[in-house]
């Protein structure tokens, strides 16, 4: 006779190991009963996410933008008993005119980005990006600082599509914002 299937962790356990991390550790629930930890992100990274949200001030409402609300590394429940930590992730403010204090954000977001790091970028495209488009976030960003590279995901029939790519000091209208980004300020150093 076999063993007998393990129980999988339930998200209410699953948030509770999330919420012991150490200080400068992040949990995220990216399969069924699978815990993930990642530590801090690397200069590039951190150089790219910066640049990002300073190219986007001028949608963000926390900032006296206008039109979305736009959040650093939120913690957000996705169908399935999922918990996500995008880089970055936006909610139109005509959908959301007031974003919660929750968290876990309940609400799905209208954008999500990831900055790619040599430890987490598998799974952010192996896990996350469909997940994001399966559970109907509208546009996704991945942004490479190693390859210098944004790349602009819609979602088409529930799976990303990609719509368009910028790299090195690229200037462009990046949907779904309006406005003109230059990504030259996203890279440190010397192209990879």
């Amino acid at each position: 006779m076999g063993d007998p299937a393990a129980r999988l962790p339930s998200f209410a356990e699953l948030w509770v190991a999330i919420e012991e991390l150490p200080t400068g550790m992040t949990g995220e629930v990216l399969e069924p009963g699978v815990l993930r930890t990642m530590g801090r992100p690397g200069r590039r990274h951190r150089r790219a996410a910066r640049a990002l949200f300073k190219a986007l001030d001028a949608s963000d409402a926390n900032v006296g933008g206008s039109g979305w609300w736009l959040e650093s590394e939120a913690e957000i429940r996705f169908p399935g008993d999922r918990l996500l930590v995008p880089d970055a992730a936006g909610w139109r403010i005509e959908r959301v005119p007031e974003l919660p204090d929750d968290n876990p954000i309940t609400i799905l977001p209208d954008w999500c980005c990831e900055v790619l790091s040599p430890s987490t970028a598998r799974d952010d495209k192996r896990l996350k990006l469909p997940l994001y488009a399966s559970s109907g976030v509208p546009w996704c960003w991945l942004v490479d600082p190693e390859l210098r590279l944004l790349e602009i995901y819609e979602t088409v029939g529930g799976r990303p599509t990609l719509a368009a790519t910028g790299t090195d000091d690229d200037r462009l209208v990046a949907p779904p914002f309006h406005h003109e980004i230059a990504l030259a300020g996203f890279w440190l150093g010397a192209r990879a």
